[in-house]
């Protein structure tokens, strides 16, 4: 008979077809039944904060929740800065883990509960005649309130028998928020009349934008009204005519593009948050734009926004494109050199440290990488290169996992989890030698799963480089700031992988090479970028000077 936690996995099965995990005392029988009774994949990680952060990947990457799994206890616990980013990041995918027996805590146990409500995940848990009922509960949550959710199974009901599975209803998502009442009508009748006016008007979106599906939308608003647009960082590639794109707001943006957007005399914003980042620390707009927001969040998220609606993107994107029908265009986006615009600094082959400058080897690895890649970002100073010189389609192509909660260390899992979901691709990793030294562990996962379809950059300065710019430079004692120089070449090389000690612009040939070759039966390659961390990346620079 099925067990309480072949429950489980049969109906997380129906709705769920990657499980990513390590296997221990609190969740074995959940894993057997898996691999057994499901036809849901599940990949091995080598630390469990890896398994949220796969599972978290490849819902960014392809839209569909996927489910990680640990045991309890030191097993659960590794898992929580992971979880802390996936919430914070609104991200929906199911936690399953073993728990304290129902008849109460052990010397080992910890209280599971109040340690995923501390970093915002609700607990469900399941017991021998709701199983099933609870783990589409739980899958419902989290695609509800896109956010992560847990899962417990005590450790003395897992192994319980529970009967034959019952029929559960498929989870309810909700439908896209749409404009209602007189004032979201009227907003959106004054959003409609100041861009139809508007001598240059101006668009920024966001990931909610992507989510709600409004690129189509979005690409026509511009067209009636002449708009140039640009987006969030995690929103990159929503606009589909990226002719008049000026790229990433913010630190991220070129100089010439953040110039021209505080030109702009109406700017509406879709699905963006406008955080610190993304509105240059309140300096994106000039005091004389009009600046309105479209979100489904409550309420408008930043003090410059003088009107505010609460709807979906792509449902109000249709509904001003409809208002503007006839509206003859602005022309401004006509008279502006774009390409001019977003032309970021070329940098030298060479920085007066005699290391690799940054600036120019992201452009080159710009010119030899796949087109079909998805990129894939931990945390720390080098997320400036990728980000400024690295173009990508759409949004699911570019993650940043770990920013949210200011977090490194999220790497090498996040290849995995965003393999099994394009694997098709060619995943590009982005990452520091501070935190891919902390996930050094799930390497071998990353290799292991992506094969001649991955691929990592790792930006090696030897340091903790935002540390240094921010307090080496005040003053602060730099010896804890630094890192002994590794050889991330050598470790791919123990894991089965092929590492270059990318020192000049000509080491970057065999990049050239590899992309040429079969994925079928090229190494996964990693670079090892010796990069000089006297070049400080622009969006650094502004907040060394908002910090200062």
């Amino acid at each position: 008979m099925p067990t309480v936690s072949a429950h489980v996995a049969l109906t997380l099965a129906q709705h769920i077809d990657a499980v990513f995990g390590v296997m221990g005392n609190g969740n074995a029988y959940f894993l057997d039944a898996i691999e057994k009774q499901t036809d849901a994949g599940f990949t091995a990680v080598r630390h469990e904060q890896g398994a949220v952060v796969a599972a978290d990947a490849h819902f960014r990457a392809s839209g569909r929740i996927a489910a990680a799994t640990s045991t309890y206890g030191a097993g659960f616990t590794n898992t929580l800065t992971a979880l802390a980013e996936s919430v914070q990041a609104h991200i929906p995918l199911v936690l399953v883990v073993g728990d304290e027996p129902t008849s109460g805590p052990r010397p080992w146990d910890v209280d599971q509960i109040a340690l995923a409500s501390g970093v915002g995940a609700r607990t469900y848990t399941v017991g021998r005649a709701d199983a099933a009922a609870t783990s589409v509960i739980a899958i419902e949550h989290a695609l509800t309130y896109r956010v992560p959710v847990v899962l417990a199974i005590p450790y003395d009901v897992a192994a319980l028998e529970a009967g034959e599975v019952p029929a559960a209803p498929a989870p309810r998502v909700p439908a896209a928020l749409a404009v209602k009442g007189e004032f979201a009508e009227g907003m959106l009748d004054r959003i409609a009349e100041a861009l139809g006016s508007a001598k240059r008007p101006f668009l920024l979106a966001g990931r909610g934008a992507w989510l709600a599906g409004a690129g189509e939308a979005l690409g026509a608003l511009a067209d009636a009204t002449g708009a140039l647009t640009a987006s969030s960082a995690l929103g990159r590639g929503v606009f589909p005519d990226q002719r008049f794109d000026l790229g990433v707001t913010g630190g991220f943006g070129a100089e010439g593009a953040m110039d021209l957007i505080r030109e702009a005399d109406v700017a509406v914003v879709f699905g963006a948050s406008l955080n610190q980042f993304t509105m240059r620390f309140g300096a994106l707009f000039a005091p004389g734009t009009q600046v309105f927001q479209i979100d489904v969040a409550p309420a408008a998220t930043h003090a410059h926004v003088g009107g505010f609606v609460r709807a979906d993107a792509r449902l109000a994107a249709e509904a001003l494109v409809a208002r503007l029908q006839g509206a003859e265009g602005s022309g401004w986006r006509e008279g502006v050199d774009v390409v001019a615009a977003r032309a970021y600094a070329p940098g030298d082959e060479a920085a007066p440290d005699g290391r690799l400058d940054p600036r120019s080897a992201a452009r080159r690895i710009a010119e030899l990488l796949p087109e079909d890649r998805v990129v894939v970002s931990d945390g720390g100073h080098f997320i400036g290169w990728a980000n400024m010189y690295w173009p990508v389609a759409s949004p699911d192509r570019m993650m940043m996992i770990g920013t949210a909660f200011q977090a490194i260390g999220q790497g090498w899992p996040s290849v995995v989890g965003a393999t099994r979901a394009r694997p098709e691709a060619t995943v590009v990793l982005t990452s520091g030698d501070g935190g891919g030294l902390m996930a050094i562990a799930d390497l071998e996962s990353a290799v292991r799963s992506a094969g001649g379809r991955g691929l990592a950059v790792i930006w090696n300065d030897a340091a903790y480089g935002a540390e240094v710019n921010l307090y080496g430079l005040k003053g602060l004692a730099r010896e804890p700031m630094l890192i002994p120089q590794v050889d991330f070449a050598a470790f791919a090389a123990a894991v089965g992988a092929e590492g270059v000690a990318v020192r000049t612009l000509a080491d970057l040939d065999r990049l050239a090479a590899w992309t040429s070759e079969d994925p079928a039966t090229r190494p996964f390659l990693v670079l090892d970028l010796r990069i000089s961390g006297d070049v400080i990346a622009p969006y650094q620079e502004e907040i060394i000077r908002v910090n200062s």
